[in-house]
C-alpha cells in the first residue's frame, strides 16, 4: 500500500501564512477568522486505504460501458488535424484515480497518464487542499513583480529536491540558494507549457551569443556562430529530440526547413544531431563545432525519448557527454517535461549523477491540475533580465500549490515508486522473451517504458487490439525514422495489481497477433 500523508493548508504552508490569510479574510468581512483557521487546519487524507482498494477493485470493470453514453453533436470547433484526431468515445466525463470513464460510458485505464501529465490519475484525493485555498480566497493570478507566497515556497522546495536535500536540512538549502558556483541549480522561472520552459534555457544559451538588448554588454562567445546538440535518428537526422512547439526549437528537430536552412546560411545558429549513446560521436562533433567560426551553445536532451521510441540514454554516454560539454564549457539542459516526478527522488537526472545547467519540469510536478511548467537554472546561467524569458500567468498560486502537493506524496513514497517501477519494467522484458517473433526489444525505464515491435505492421495490429481493452497507450508508428513503439507511462499510484493487470493484457492482444 502507499503511505498516504494527513495533512492540512497550514500543514504544507505553515501557519504563519494561514493565520495571516485567515486574519486578512476577517478584515475584508468575507468569514470571522476562527472559521477560516478551521479551513486551514482541516486534515486531507491524500491516497486514503479506501480509494487504493477502490482502483484496483475497478480493474474488472475495464473495458465494460458502466454509465449511460454522453451524446451531443458538439464537435468544436477544432482545426482540421485536431478534428481528425479526436476520440469522442474516449473523451472524459469523469475519472477516479487510473480510470478514465469516457463519454461512451466504457471505463478507460490509464496506460500513459493522459500523455505524461496525471502523475497521480485522476481526482487524487490531496487536491482537495486546493479546494480548502480557493473556501480561503487565496488566489490564484498574481504578476510577476508580486509572486505570492505559495509560489516562493515552491521554489524553494524545486531547489531543495533538485539537489537531493532532505526537507530538515535548512542550512544546507540556504547554502545552496546563495550559491554562485556553477552547477548548482538555485534559480526557477515559473512558466505555463513544457515549451516555453525549454525556450527559456534556449535563450539563455543565445544570449552568450547575442545581446537581448542594447543594455547588455558584448557577449561571451560574440561572432561565433552557435552550435545545439540534439539527439540524432536512426536515419542520422534530427527526429530523435523533441523540445517543444516554438519555432525554434521545432527547428531543431527538422521543421520548417526552408527557414532553417536561411538561418544556419546567415551563421545565425546551427543545430547538430548527435547519435544516441555513442559517445566517440559525441566527442569528435564537440571537438568539431569547438573551432573556426563554431562554438556548442548547449546539448539539449531528454533522458528518455519518449517521442522517439522511449530510447534510454545510458548512464556511461550522458556521464561522458557531461564531462565533454564541462570541458568545452557548453551548456547542458536535462528536459524532463515528461520523465519528472516518475523516480524516486522526482528528477531522473539525479539517478544519473549528472549536474545539468537548466532542468526543465513540468507536467507529472501538478499533476496535471494545471499547466505549470519550470526552468531551473543556476547563478551562472541567469543572465536574462525579467521580461527576457517570463510569461504573465507563470506565478500562479494554486498552481503552486498542486507542485507542493504532489512533491509530498512522492516523496513519501519515493522507494515504493522506485519498486514499482522495476516490478513494470521487469514484467514488459518478461513479454519481449516469451514473444520474441513479434517484440524486438523493450526500452525505457521503471514506469517509462516501450515496447519495440520488429516492423511497423505488428506495431499497428498489437494498439489495435489493446484498444479494445481500452487501455490507453501511445502507439508510436507515424515516424518513418523511428522504431515502431508502443509507449507505456501508468501513474504513479499504480499498485502491483494494476501494473500486472496490464502486462497480463499485452501477453492476451501478443498472442493473438
Amino acid at each position: 500500500m502507499f503511505y498516504s500523508p494527513k495533512l492540512s493548508l497550514s500543514d504544507i504552508l505553515g501557519k504563519e501564512y494561514t493565520a495571516s490569510v485567515a486574519g486578512a479574510l476577517d478584515a475584508l468581512g468575507v468569514m470571522p477568522e476562527k472559521d477560516a483557521q478551521a479551513i486551514a487546519e482541516e486534515k486531507v487524507d491524500f491516497y486514503p486505504e479506501a480509494l487504493q482498494k477502490k482502483n484496483e477493485e475497478l480493474l474488472d470493470q475495464v473495458g465494460t460501458q458502466i454509465a449511460k453514453p454522453f451524446r451531443s453533436e458538439n464537435n468544436g470547433a477544432a482545426t482540421n488535424a485536431f478534428a481528425k484526431a479526436t476520440n469522442y468515445n474516449a473523451a472524459p466525463l469523469t475519472g477516479l484515480c487510473n480510470m478514465r470513464l469516457g463519454e461512451d460510458g466504457r471505463l478507460y485505464l490509464l496506460g500513459k497518464s493522459e500523455h505524461y501529465q496525471s502523475s497521480l490519475g485522476h481526482n487524487f484525493n490531496g487536491y482537495k487542499l486546493i479546494d480548502n485555498a480557493r473556501k480561503l480566497g487565496i488566489l490564484n493570478a498574481t504578476h510577476n513583480n508580486t509572486r505570492g507566497y505559495v509560489t516562493r515556497l515552491m521554489e524553494r522546495e524545486l531547489v531543495r529536491t533538485a539537489n537531493g536535500l532532505a526537507k530538515e536540512d535548512k542550512a544546507g538549502l540556504e547554502k545552496v540558494l546563495a550559491s554562485e558556483e556553477p552547477k548548482v541549480l538555485n534559480r526557477v522561472i515559473n512558466l505555463e507549457t513544457g515549451s516555453l520552459a525549454v525556450e527559456a534555457g534556449v535563450k539563455m544559451m543565445l544570449a552568450r551569443f547575442y545581446r537581448l538588448d542594447e543594455s547588455f554588454g558584448a557577449p561571451k562567445y560574440e561572432n561565433k556562430t552557435p552550435v545545439f546538440f540534439v539527439m540524432q535518428d536512426q536515419d542520422g537526422g534530427k527526429g530523435a529530440n523533441y523540445h517543444g512547439t516554438t519555432v525554434l526549437t521545432q527547428t531543431f528537430r527538422g521543421l520548417w526547413p526552408q527557414f532553417y536552412e536561411a538561418v544556419e546560411k546567415a551563421g545565425i545558429y546551427k543545430v547538430v544531431p548527435v547519435k544516441i549513446n555513442d559517445l566517440d560521436d559525441f566527442k569528435t562533433k564537440i571537438e568539431q563545432y569547438n573551432s573556426g567560426e563554431y562554438k556548442t551553445a548547449g546539448f539539449i536532451h531528454e533522458l528518455i525519448l519518449m517521442n522517439y521510441g522511449g530510447v534510454r540514454l545510458t548512464d556511461e554516454y550522458i556521464q561522458g557527454a557531461y564531462a565533454l560539454c564541462r570541458q568545452y564549457d557548453t551548456p547542458t539542459m536535462s528536459d524532463e517535461i515528461q520523465s519528472c516526478m516518475w523516480y524516486k527522488g522526482m528528477f531522473l537526472f539525479r539517478l544519473y549523477g549528472i549536474q545539468p545547467d537548466f532542468v526543465a519540469v513540468g507536467k507529472g510536478f501538478p499533476g496535471g491540475e494545471y499547466p505549470a511548467s519550470k526552468i531551473i537554472t543556476t547563478a551562472e546561467m541567469d543572465i536574462l533580465n525579467q521580461f527576457g524569458a517570463l510569461v504573465t500567468n507563470g506565478q500562479e498560486e494554486l498552481a503552486s500549490l498542486a507542485y507542493l502537493i504532489t512533491m509530498t506524496f512522492s516523496e513519501a513514497n519515493g522507494d515504493l515508486i522506485e519498486q514499482e517501477g522495476k516490478r513494470f519494467e521487469a514484467g514488459l522484458r518478461s513479454l519481449a522473451e516469451k514473444f520474441p517473433k513479434q517484440i524486438k526489444k523493450v526500452e525505457g525505464q521503471g514506469h517509462l517504458s516501450a515496447i519495440h515491435f520488429q516492423d511497423v505492421d505488428t506495431a499497428a495490429r498489437f494498439a489495435k487490439i489493446l484498444n479494445g481493452y481500452c487501455i490507453d497507450t501511445s502507439a508510436q508508428i507515424y515516424k518513418v525514422n523511428c522504431p515502431p513503439a508502443v509507449l507505456l507511462k501508468p501513474p504513479v499510484i499504480s499498485s502491483d495489481k494494476t501494473l500486472d493487470y496490464i502486462v497480463e493484457k499485452f501477453a492476451l492482444s501478443l498472442q493473438q497477433l
